[in-house]
């Protein structure tokens, strides 16, 4: 018997076939949108990569105006004798150092001085009981008085005796005999002087007495204990500390300039505080050692300070330089005007139109604030000193004035907005026609003084557009020295 299939039972079985198919279309769907959601988001993170790009050619920074001019600071070399120095590092060492010992053993009765007290020569420092040496010293000058008296008695002889052999009366040998026995008591006379001065020397060391003027240390033995001359720790330190020495190094590749300087006269030499800039002392150089230490490739030398106020102290770490020559009538510029390009070193010299020229200099020498220029400027020109960031070969420049010493910002400057609506500061003498061109604000970097161009795009706002930066007013300049555009 043949059954005709139910429609229902066709329908009921199409229905999950349906919806799995749907299910896998609206997969594929959002799998179609994710990925084209995440190309879009890479494209526009490529686009803004690159948009840095294209703005920031030609050596100016990105959003920058070729057609303004670029705000810097300017010098006008000098002419000066600039001295020539050699740096080092040195450690302060007290001209003479003495360990005070007693020269006899014996009690300590008494300390005279006080620990740091400044102390002169031949100050006595302590003593010692002095009653033994004291014995040994009067035992001595007995033992000459008794010779001398004896010595008076052979004289006396020798006399007679010499009258008796002169008149046949004596014999001339006895006289002989006395003459040399008073011979030998003369010399004897003469070894207990000896023994007296001997005694007397050590009745002496019972004083212990300051061998050089300088200052004292701390104790090392106190009063009430036996002392010996073998002992190693001695009563007190004493050192000299005016004038005081210095010790430094020097390279070695500085040997032949330094003795060439030292032929000429005697060499200055400055030591610097514990800031590194303020010089609390100056004296000179006394001494140069004749070898050069192999393991460090340095040479030492010596120099001697007044120490006027005690502001060097034996044992401290000072950086100290010496003064080797003078640069007679030598072209000086900041530091800050030399830059240093693949061709060498060069400066930025305005012209007469403000137009900036890079001429190539040599620098003589140069430390932290000038640098000495042997040839490439004259005192006619100007050089740029700040302001490099947007600057080139051939670029406008505006020079601001430095009236007043840098002033850092403590925390970033909130940006307003004009009046109008408009973000941004309007320049000197820039008309407001320009306010449908894309806006700029001439931002100042804190540390290196560039200039960072940024714009804003937005429809239907027109932005301002930036004036070239005004001359920066006494306290408008960062640290980095170069003008900052108020916003």
């Amino acid at each position: 018997m043949l059954f005709k299939p139910d429609s229902r039972d066709d329908e009921k079985s199409s229905a999950p076939r349906k919806r799995s198919l749907v299910s896998r279309l609206l997969g594929r769907m959002v799998s179609l949108l994710i990925t084209l959601v995440i190309l879009g988001g890479l494209g526009y993170l490529g686009w803004l990569a690159f948009q840095p790009k294209q703005n920031g050619g030609g050596g100016r920074g990105a959003g920058a105006r070729p057609d303004l001019p670029v705000p810097v600071l300017a010098a006008t070399p000098q002419v000066r004798d600039v001295p020539v120095y050699l740096d080092g590092v040195g450690s302060v060492k007290a001209l003479n150092t003495v360990t005070v010992r007693s020269q006899v053993d014996g009690k300590l009765l008494k300390v005279n001085f006080v620990e740091g007290q400044d102390v002169k020569k031949d100050d006595v420092l302590g003593e010692i009981d002095p009653a033994i040496y004291q014995a040994q010293y009067d035992q001595a000058v007995a033992k000459k008085a008794q010779d001398v008296a004896l010595l008076t008695n052979q004289k006396l002889d020798l006399t007679r005796y010499e009258q008796l052999a002169a008149s046949n009366a004596g014999s001339k040998q006895q006289a002989d005999t006395q003459r040399a026995l008073v011979a030998q008591q003369e010399a004897l006379i003469k070894a207990d002087q000896a023994a007296i001065d001997n005694t007397g020397a050590t009745l002496g060391y019972t004083k212990i007495v300051a061998p050089i003027s300088g200052r004292a240390g701390l104790r090392q033995v106190d009063q009430g204990n036996i002392i010996h001359a073998s002992d190693t720790t001695g009563l007190v330190i004493l050192t000299q500390l005016q004038p005081i020495a210095v010790w430094f190094s020097l390279p070695q590749q500085q040997i032949m300039r330094v003795n060439a300087a030292a032929a000429k006269g005697q060499l200055a030499i400055d030591v610097f505080g514990n800031d590194g800039v303020t010089v609390i002392d100056t004296g000179k150089l006394t001494g140069i050692d004749n070898q050069v230490d192999p393991t460090t490739g340095t040479l030492k030398l010596k120099a001697e300070l007044p120490n006027a106020s005690y502001q060097l102290w034996p044992g401290q770490f000072v950086n100290v330089r010496l003064k080797v020559e003078t640069l007679p009538q030598a072209i000086v510029v900041p530091t800050s005007a030399v830059q240093r390009g693949p061709a060498g070193t060069f400066s930025y010299v305005i012209g007469e139109d403000s137009t900036v020229t890079a001429k190539p200099v040599t620098v003589t020498q140069q430390n932290e604030h000038e640098a000495v220029i042997a040839s490439g400027l004259t005192t006619s020109d100007r050089v740029v000193t700040t302001g490099f960031a947007n600057l080139a070969d051939g670029s406008k420049v505006v020079v601001g004035k430095d009236d007043g010493p840098p002033a850092a910002d403590l925390a970033p400057r909130k940006r307003g907005r004009t009046p109008d609506g408009k973000r941004g500061a309007q320049g000197e003498g820039q008309s407001k026609d320009q306010g449908k061109d894309q806006g700029k604000d001439a931002k100042q970097d804190g540390q290196g003084g560039e200039h960072r161009g940024r714009r804003d795009h937005s429809e239907g706002d027109p932005k301002g557009q930036t004036g070239p930066a005004p001359a920066p007013a006494a306290g408008g300049e960062q640290s980095g020295g170069a003008p900052k555009a108020q916003p």
